[in-house]
């Protein structure tokens, strides 16, 4: 548990004598060369994210961008400024000092907006219970074989490794806050040999190593990658891995949350599918932070905001619920957002364990989203020695590793899809409750739809598709099976129009031979709703 060391000393300091050192994120009103990046997007993006990109019909656009480097240490060299954080999906940095040392930074005139984390001086000055950690509780050594086989029975992630789906070719991405000895624990051999250890970046400390400060993420890590034979087995063991910490253990404050988000747009521009994130924010060491009830809705705390451009980027972001079931109560951020999947937690035979947080959200929607065993959980820790923990911590990774099979096994379809296929699956779809959302899911069952529908007509059902990408000389445009119309709006990286016809279903074919080499942008509207596309001429 988190400990408030509380200096008396500081009681006999005459008022004024230090000043509180405030926390805020401070917005840029532009970013340099846009046109150029979106023209060559390799040149911000890794080639991996480009093809998930163009496969799932995500938008490569300006949030893509990097954030002006010479804006960001202008601010860093402005007096009593500490830089902590950035953001390009924002095009903001998150910094301390001074509350009056912040506020002069609007006098900088590529600064469009400060926000504090203490809410009460964004309204001064009109600008725009469990430890958060989820601290797994109980952790103990034990000594027997197939200790993962109920929880992963209990979700029925067998039956996609019994076909042969183990998460092959996804890429996945851990938010934690550390997980030492992951490369000489023998969980993680298999994982290592084959190279699919991609990856690990610090973003508390500004560093590759992946120790952290502590050893929750390598229990939380260990429940979807860690494979010994004979004794456990991760719900994803052949999926490819980045490990990030984004956690402080010396701090409770929303600059977790910043780095965070600093974790997830790395994550998107290294081409990840899935992230898994067992943390969650509500309570601070700065009270004057704190975040209510009234704001978790989908927009008020950054990691809402991280998690909904994270999803809208094309990302499956799941989250913890958390562990305040019996004190604060709610899901807190950023597993309450609609760009989270939140994972409760239920004991053995799928009863809801009581710590595990609830909902609705203020703004009422429904969390948790789906559940997974969460009390007696199997894991591994940093050396290799089966174990079992307590927490919704470790019934996330055991969902995460359970999509990343199943995605697997049809990698084009977009990560709305894939979500919405698993809350269907769920044994309370059609009666959610406050305290099991939408239920436990079946990944049997979604294997099943999968196969029943046909991928093809999956695809089509309510979605327009474009082929091939690149394109030559022609584009095909797939249509929704409820769709025979449409309107064909291409135009180039500067918004001019170059072409703008009427199609159908039965006349989808488009020339485009008159077109330069470069990238391009299609505008889809049928039934007064638009769907873009970018495309790429050979």
């Amino acid at each position: 548990m988190r400990v408030k060391l509380h200096l008396l000393i500081f009681l006999f300091l005459p008022f004024g004598a230090f000043s509180q050192v405030e926390d805020a994120l401070v917005f840029f009103a532009d970013k340099e060369n846009v046109t150029a990046a979106l023209a060559n997007p390799i040149s911000i993006l890794s080639q991996e994210a480009i093809d998930r990109k163009m496969l799932h019909g995500t938008p490569i656009d300006e949030r893509d961008v990097p954030l002006n480097e010479e804006y960001k240490n202008i601010v860093s060299n402005q007096l009593g400024i500490t830089v902590l954080a950035k953001s390009k999906w924002m095009n903001a940095i998150y910094v301390q000092g001074e509350k009056s040392n912040i506020e002069n930074l609007l006098n900088l005139d590529f600064v469009s907006e400060i926000e504090f984390m203490n809410k009460n001086f964004n309204r001064s000055v009109s600008l725009r219970i469990i430890d958060d950690k989820f601290e797994i509780e109980e952790s103990r050594i034990i000594y027997n074989y197939g200790t993962a086989q109920n929880q992963t029975e209990m979700i029925a992630v067998d039956a996609l490794h019994n076909r042969g789906y183990n998460g092959e070719g996804i890429r996945v991405a851990f938010m934690d806050n550390g997980y030492p000895n992951v490369l000489n624990n023998p969980a993680y051999a298999e994982l290592r040999d084959e190279n699919r250890l991609l990856g690990s970046y610090d973003f508390v400390s500004r560093t590759t190593n992946a120790d952290g400060s502590g050893n929750h993420g390598a229990l939380t890590f260990s429940n979807a990658a860690a494979y010994l034979e004979g004794q456990f087995k991760g719900t994803a063991p052949k999926a490819m891995y980045y490990l990030f910490i984004t956690e402080d253990g010396n701090q409770e404050s929303p600059i977790e949350e910043a780095y965070w988000l600093e974790a997830l747009e790395r994550a998107d521009s290294l081409g990840v599918y899935i992230t898994n994130t067992s943390l969650g924010y509500q309570d601070f060491d700065n009270s004057g932070y704190d975040y209510s009830y009234s704001d978790l809705d989908d927009e008020t705390t950054i990691g809402a905001r991280a998690a909904n451009h994270a999803f809208d980027k094309g990302m499956l972001n799941v989250v913890s619920a958390g562990n305040s079931g019996q004190t604060f109560g709610y899901v807190a951020s950023p597993a309450h957002s609609s760009g989270a999947l939140a994972v409760g937690a239920v004991d053995s035979n799928g009863n809801y364990a009581s710590f595990s947080s609830f909902g609705p959200t203020y703004d009422g929607r429904i969390k948790p989203d789906i559940m997974a065993q969460g009390v007696d959980a199997a894991t591994i820790d940093e050396n290799g020695n089966l174990a079992s923990a307590n927490g919704t911590s470790l019934s996330a990774p055991i969902i995460t590793g359970a999509i990343a099979s199943l995605w697997s096994v049809a990698p084009e379809l977009t990560n709305n899809q894939i979500m919405q296929i698993v809350r269907e699956s769920a044994h309370l779809y059609n009666n959610p409750t406050e305290e099991m959302g939408y239920g436990i899911p079946d990944f049997s069952q979604a294997l099943d739809a999968l196969e029943q529908l046909g991928i093809e007509d999956l695809k089509q059902e309510h979605y327009f598709a474009l082929y091939p990408n690149p394109i030559d000389t022609e584009v095909f445009i797939s249509f929704p099976k409820d769709i025979d119309f449409a309107t064909f709006q291409l135009y180039d990286v500067l918004g001019k129009t170059l072409l703008h016809k009427n199609i159908s279903s039965s006349h989808n074919k488009v020339e485009v031979s008159h077109l330069k080499s470069g990238v391009y942008f299609v505008l889809l509207t049928a039934n007064n709703t638009s769907t873009r596309f970018k495309i790429v001429k050979k």
